[in-house]
């Protein structure tokens, strides 16, 4: 699913390079596999990738996939304007599709299991691996 991004905040030439390769990426992308598709365009170390990939995480715009180790733009409108710490994914292991859940219903979930051990989360990231349904069939 592409996304087109709503921003208030300016973003620099390497910042808008990073979220624009990831929304036509169409999949999650790696710091290296960033960089190398970026060389072209001034990229030349890994620490420029990695300091617009932490200001695009910091604005809310792109999500870290911890599973893969890699990072897919934002696909809901809501996450850059509450700058969302809880995120959920389905991730396909046979297509490497992956979706972003906008319900609420699992991090109410999670809300509730955190409350009864007393315990005040900063972030959480659910990803649910398994086969879509073109792949199942």
């Amino acid at each position: 699913m592409k996304t087109k991004p709503v921003l208030n905040t300016k973003l620099s030439k390497n910042q808008a390079l990073v979220i624009e390769l990831l929304i036509n990426a169409g999949r999650p992308l790696g710091a290296y596999s960033i960089l190398d598709a970026l060389r072209d365009k001034g990229f030349n170390a890994p620490p420029q990738v990695y300091r617009a990939l932490h200001q695009l995480l910091e604005l809310g715009l792109i999500h870290r996939l911890e599973s893969l180790n890699a990072y897919i733009a934002c696909q809901l409108d809501t996450c850059h304007s509450h700058h969302n710490k809880n995120t959920s994914f389905v991730i396909c292991e046979g297509c490497g599709m992956v979706q972003e859940l906008s319900s609420s219903t699992v991090a109410d979930a999670v809300a509730v299991l955190v409350n009864k051990c007393n315990f005040v989360p900063t972030k959480s990231a659910i990803e649910i691996s398994g086969l879509c349904h073109k792949c199942i069939a």
